[in-house]
């Protein structure tokens, strides 16, 4: 009778607890070492604690890295259907919410973890925790994986411990250490999903202030992404989800030392013509009431003060219908292009997943598995490959876990 195949699991999040699974159910024994002293605690915090499991829409064109298209195979493998599938099987039930998300039924990530724990269990998977693995090598045949307090022997290695995002909920990057141990080239990591910091002198008084608008982001000049929805002023700057959308190519792009700046238009279903109609027709309706009373009911109030100093009318108060015709194209120029210099961004803190990692070109994209080690395998956020906001980055875990987990388990 042929010997099962011995493979160590490193990490205990989604990726790591996929790829135990997968494995183990191949006839593995499978050992998962965590360094925390519980599994996937970084995945009851997405979604808001709701999990967003995936994303229907869930293709190479939602990700990013020095070669996207090395997410391909995996995603076509064990695509959002499968994973659906995948947690029907394991009783969570799920639902599709506004742009192809999907979330569990309940709305409880606790849920999610709950069943994976359990098929976990169920399939005789030995769980390590606090073992914070440090260095590997070989000893004949054999992977050798140490921590302080003791040492475990594998036949394969699955690296699922890469993210350095939410570094309060455990992350810390360490698969990308291990694997630089093993000869590995990293492509540089910063934090992806962020809200950004701006150098503009009103944060503190736009703070707490929130509006929908259509945020451009621009590099070097060039126009680069753009994403609509509500955007949150902070006293460091803007957040809310196009925000977090565009913070990795502005990030990205910020590495490289190019300019990076995001454009706010606050009515991007008016054209800057049928805006300054609106004005001059709101100043002639009422020529002597106060401009900044006037302006209520078109623009949110915080913003009116600001939207003057900003349009250069030091004067907010003065009656409306001598609000010259340049002073209101001035005006229509801030709400509907209205820049922001973007000086950084939030932590790793802030962040919900990393960017960059270990370089995916020496592995393969059909396997997981090493061009440079053979026998040890990548899979989550170690690599170089980041997703969108909204399933997506848990979808490339699922994926990429289930990948390594069959083929080091089959290989």
């Amino acid at each position: 009778m042929k010997k099962p195949v011995q493979i160590a699991v490193i990490g205990g999040g989604a990726a790591g607890m996929m790829a135990a699974i997968t494995a183990a159910r191949q006839g593995s024994r499978v050992t998962l070492l965590e360094r925390q002293d519980r599994m996937g605690r970084k995945l009851l915090a997405t979604g808001n604690g709701r999990c967003n499991l995936t994303n229907i829409g869930s293709t190479a064109e939602h990700y990013h890295g020095a070669d996207p298209g090395f997410s391909r195979p995996a995603l076509r493998r064990f695509p959002a259907s499968k994973t659906m599938e995948f947690f029907q099987s394991l009783g969570i039930c799920t639902t599709v919410e506004e742009a192809g998300r999907v979330f569990p039924l309940t709305g409880q990530a606790s849920a999610v973890l709950d069943v994976l724990r359990y098929e976990i269990t169920r399939l005789g998977v030995a769980v390590r925790l606090l073992a914070p693995v440090k260095h590997i090598s070989r000893r004949g045949g054999a992977f050798v994986l140490r921590w302080p307090e003791g040492e475990e022997q594998a036949d394969r290695v699955i690296l699922a411990a890469g993210s350095k995002a939410a570094p309060q909920l455990g992350g810390n990057g360490s698969g990308i250490d291990l694997l630089k141990q093993l000869g590995h080239a990293e492509v540089p990591v910063f934090p992806a999903l962020v809200p950004l910091k701006t150098g503009a002198r009103f944060n503190r008084q736009l703070k707490g202030t929130k509006v929908m608008a259509q945020a451009c982001l621009e590099v070097d000049g060039h126009p680069e992404a753009d994403e609509g929805g509500e955007i949150l002023f902070t006293d460091y700057g803007l957040s809310g989800p196009p925000i977090i959308q565009l913070s990795q190519a502005a990030n990205r792009a910020r590495q490289q030392n190019k300019s990076v700046t995001v454009t706010l238009d606050q009515f991007p279903s008016w054209s800057a013509e049928q805006l300054l109609i609106q004005l001059e027709e709101r100043c002639s309706l009422r020529p002597e009431a106060p401009l900044d009373f006037v302006l209520v009911g078109l623009v949110h109030k915080r913003f009116i003060p600001v939207l003057l100093q900003e349009a250069r009318l030091t004067q907010p108060h003065k009656p409306a219908g001598q609000v010259s015709p340049e002073e209101a194209r001035r005006m229509v120029r801030v709400l509907k292009q209205w820049v922001f210099e973007i000086t950084g961004s939030l932590s790793w803190n802030d962040s919900q997943v990393m960017a960059g990692g270990i370089r995916t070109a020496d592995f393969s994209a059909e396997t997981m598995e090493s061009r440079i080690v053979k026998g040890v395998f990548a899979a989550g956020e170690v690599l170089d490959i980041t997703g969108d906001c909204g399933g997506f980055n848990l979808q490339w875990a699922w994926s990429s876990g289930q990948a390594a987990g069959w083929e080091a388990a089959t290989a």
